[in-house]
């Protein structure tokens, strides 16, 4: 494998640095720098601060601010309790073809978020091998809305899985479904690329073209709600805080 300049300059970058909250910078930052690209490292180093110390609850209520809209949809829940944010890449199947998902997990690229929209619950399209195969490929997690299963395995596997049900049964291996197309799911339209924040709230689709603002919005959510914790800690209570006292 041959070294290129680039290498060079980044070698001794340290992707692990983290940044305070009160001294994030998200004045450049675009949902590409989710991803360290050899040029990026700023806001790379910023984005991924942010990221490690907020919820989806906090998202939410950023997004709402902005644009009176949640970007939840309720009825996909954490299956494993793990947080994990990235790009989506979409996945429309039948229940009956755990053929697509396989499918999937092949076209998708390093870091993205597969997420299903998946015709009924009644049959499972994804468990323990598809995790086992999307963790190795690169994948993030995995979103679906309709069933998993293998949830003795799932649970306690390092891949997060959010879906809305679960069952034992599958379908077979069709592969007759739609890859990286837009899908809508309880009126939430959901495009590839997409930002999707999940953890053991529950899970929020930004827009990507409306990701920066948001994000600068999260900042600001976060830093008002770590100054209110520190009035609680000093003897405030919340009804003080808010002004209803």
């Amino acid at each position: 494998m041959s070294i290129s300049p680039k290498d060079i300059l980044n070698k001794n970058k340290n992707l692990n640095k983290r940044v305070e909250v009160e001294k994030i910078n998200l004045e450049n930052v675009t949902i590409d720098d989710l991803k360290f690209n050899g040029k990026n490292y700023d806001e790379f180093i910023n984005l991924q601060s942010l990221l490690e110390n907020i919820s989806a609850c906090q998202i939410s209520d950023a997004y709402n601010a902005i644009y009176r809209r949640p970007g939840t949809i309720q009825k996909i829940k954490p299956i494993n309790n793990q947080k994990v944010w990235g790009k989506i890449f979409t996945a429309e199947t039948a229940c009956d073809d755990w053929g697509t998902s396989a499918l999937a997990i092949d076209s998708a690229q390093d870091g993205d978020i597969l997420f299903f929209k998946v015709d009924s619950e009644e049959k499972a399209i994804w468990g323990e091998l598809a995790s086992s195969c999307a963790r190795d490929n690169g994948i993030k997690a995995t979103v679906i809305y309709g069933s998993a299963r293998d949830l003795d395995a799932l649970l306690y596997m390092d891949y997060p899985i959010f879906a809305s049900n679960f069952c034992p049964n599958a379908g077979s291996a069709l592969g007759l479904g739609s890859l990286n197309e837009p899908i809508d799911v309880e009126g939430v339209k959901i495009n590839p690329g997409d930002f999707f924040f999940g953890d053991e709230s529950g899970i929020v689709i930004i827009p990507k073209e409306l990701f920066s603002k948001v994000m600068a919005q999260v900042l600001l959510v976060k830093i008002k709600e770590t100054g209110i914790i520190e009035d609680i800690n000093r003897g405030k209570t919340l009804a003080e805080i808010v002004g209803l006292k």
